[in-house]
Formats: C-alpha cells, structure tokens, sequence
C-alpha cells in the first residue's frame, strides 16, 4: 500500500481532483465571468476521487489477501474510520453549532450526516448546506460493503467474479434509466432541476461507475497484469485514450439531463479518469514518477479542503466584501481560495494528523 500511496502520479491526479471540485463549486457562489466556462465541468473531480478511491481501496484490500490470505475486518473498518470520521465529525459539529458558517438557509437533519444517508434523497431545494457530504455518503457505503464482499467471493471459492463488475456497470446503467423515467417529471427533462440531482446524481447506485473503474484496475493488476502487458500501451497513450473519453463526455454536457446523458455520462467519465489512472501506474512515464510541490501538498490537504472550502468561501465572501474587492471578481476568487486552503489547514493539522498518528500506533 505504501509504495502506490508513493506514487507521484496520483498525487497529481488528486490534486486535480480537489482543484475541480473548488472550481466548479466557486460557481454555487457569486464569481467571476470565466467561472462559468472553466469550472462548468467540474463537477468530474467527484468521479475523479472515486476512480482513485475505489483503486487505492481494492489494491489494499487484494495485498491483505494475499499475504494473509483473508481480510482483516476489525483493521480495515478501525483505520477508515481514524481517517474519516474526526475530520468529518468535526465539521459537522461546527455546521450545527454555528450555524453563520452554513452556505445556504437550510441543512439536513443531523441523522442524516451521522447514519451517511445524507446522498438518499437529497433535495437541494430544501437541504443545501454542506450538501458535498453526499459523496462521503458513497464511500462510506462502497468502504462498508466492498471488504464482505470479498470475503463472500473467497468464501465461496468463486475464481473468476470479473463478470460480476460489468453486472454493476450494468445496474447502474438500468437505475439511471429507471429513475429518470419515474423520478423526473416531464416538464423537467432536459433542464437542470434540483430532482435531477435527487433521483440521478446522489443516490450511490448512480455512482457506482467510478469506485468499479478503481476496482477493476486494482484486480487487474494483482490477477490479470498480463493484459496490460500484451497491450504495452505507454503512458501518453492511457492519457490521450482518456482525454477521448472525457472530451465525449462533455459532449454529452448538453444533454447532460435528458435521458441519454443521464444514463452515459458518469461510466464515459470513470473510463477517460481510468485511462489517466492507469497511465499514472506506468512506471516508466515520467510525469508519473515526477514529484511536483504543489500537486503534493494539494493531494495531502484534499480530504481536509473537501470538507471546509464551501463554508470558508461562504464566510470569506460576506467578511471581505466592498466596493474595493467586489464579491464576484477574480480578487474575491484568489482571496476564498487562500481562505480554504488555512482553514483546511487547520482542520488538517488539528484533527486529521493527529487522529492519523494515533492510528498508526494502534492498529
């Protein structure tokens, strides 16, 4: 595990991950003209952090198999939790105990953040505030059920379960399909409503796509390296096959709420970041194995700047507004940026590292 964490490759691909959710949720907020056109398609980080998520998950999971030969539950789920819940729980706690940090009028109840339910059944239009826990929501369920079942398959003696991924590819395709049908009203396809996100883009078997991108790289790897092998395609190849990929994707950006965009374009994303990841595991591709500063540094903070960048450029915006520095200008952007980046700082270093450290010696 430690040697693919050292991987300067996906320290870039994190970085980015976090730079275009940033972006794309800047725009939730008063912005500047380029907003619009840069951030638009932002919304893939999201898709992006579960291609690496469900990657760097499946291969710990594969490793522990292989040199122990089963899945230790008790030490999985103790070290997700360390590294999930403080953080998390600490930003929670601050959304409901001061409530001028909230980015809109309204927050989900607090059960629905504690059980990571929040994703099921989120209406934007009723629950905006720190709504981006929806994608926690998701792992939290991929993290809880992907360990049992491996451990199911092992159990069973199933040798092959590669069918099994495409069947959820599938699934995720049929619940897509299904839910724009019953769950969008007619008078709504087509256009972006608050029930598009509540029926199409929240719900975890919507979300599949890029967390099964992760896995299937990872078993991959560890049972079928000899693929990749025969295909010796190089590391500009996998990111040029990706950039085809998301450049068709956001082609279908204009449909992006009719049926077929709704249905195509999460697994067209997962695919072009899959390229990217697997051209990131090259190890003969330079800027794979180039570290980068900044990229570094980003992809360390991105969990902690995930969870306090709205609430930082909301609190930045009402404090430093004038006639000096206009809310919708570039300068604001610069300012809420360097706003979110100390306050995920000091989420990092006084919740997240500490709670790290003290993992680390007790499991």
């Amino acid at each position: 595990m430690n040697r693919v964490l050292a991987l300067p490759g996906l320290d870039h691909l994190r970085a980015l991950a976090i730079v275009l959710v940033f972006v794309y949720h800047y725009g939730l907020f008063a912005h500047p003209a380029w907003i619009e056109s840069i951030g638009a398609f932002g919304w893939i980080g999201v898709d992006l952090f579960f291609v690496l998520s469900g990657y760097l998950i499946a291969d710990q999971l594969f490793r522990s198999q292989a040199r122990t030969g089963t899945i230790g539950l008790r030490a999985f789920y103790l070290r997700r939790a360390f590294r999930i819940l403080p953080a998390y729980g600490v930003m929670v706690a601050l959304y409901f105990l001061f409530p001028l940090i909230q980015e809109r009028a309204t927050i989900a109840p607090l059960w629905k953040f504690i059980t990571f339910t929040l994703n099921l059944g989120l209406d934007l239009r009723k629950h905006g505030t720190f709504s981006h826990a929806w994608s926690l929501c998701v792992e939290e369920h991929f993290y809880l059920v992907l360990p049992l079942v491996l451990l199911g398959l092992q159990r069973l003696r199933v040798r092959n379960a590669g069918w099994s991924l495409s069947a959820l590819v599938v699934v995720g395709l049929v619940w897509r399909s299904w839910a724009w049908h019953v769950g969008v009203p007619v008078d709504l396809r087509g256009e972006q409503a608050a029930v598009w996100f509540q029926w199409l883009y929240y719900p975890t078997p919507s979300r599949l796509d890029g967390l099964l991108m992760g896995i299937a790289i990872a078993a991959a790897m560890h049972y079928r390296r000899s693929i990749f092998d025969r295909a010796r395609l190089s590391g500009t190849t996998w990111l040029l096959c990706g950039g085809a990929f998301l450049l068709l994707a956001w082609w279908f950006t204009k449909d992006r709420y009719g049926l077929l965009g709704s249905v195509v374009i999460f697994p067209l994303v997962s695919l072009g970041f899959g390229c990217w990841l697997l051209a990131m595991l090259q190890p003969n591709f330079r800027p794979a194995n180039k570290a980068i500063w900044l990229t570094r540094h980003l992809a360390e903070l991105a969990f902690c700047l995930y969870l306090t960048h709205k609430a930082a450029i909301h609190c930045t915006q009402e404090w430093l507004t004038s006639d000096a520095l206009p809310v919708d200008g570039s300068g604001m952007f610069f300012c809420c940026a360097l706003a979110s980046v100390m306050a995920a700082l000091a989420l990092r270093f006084a919740v997240e590292r500490p709670f790290l450290a003290l993992r680390d010696r007790w499991t």
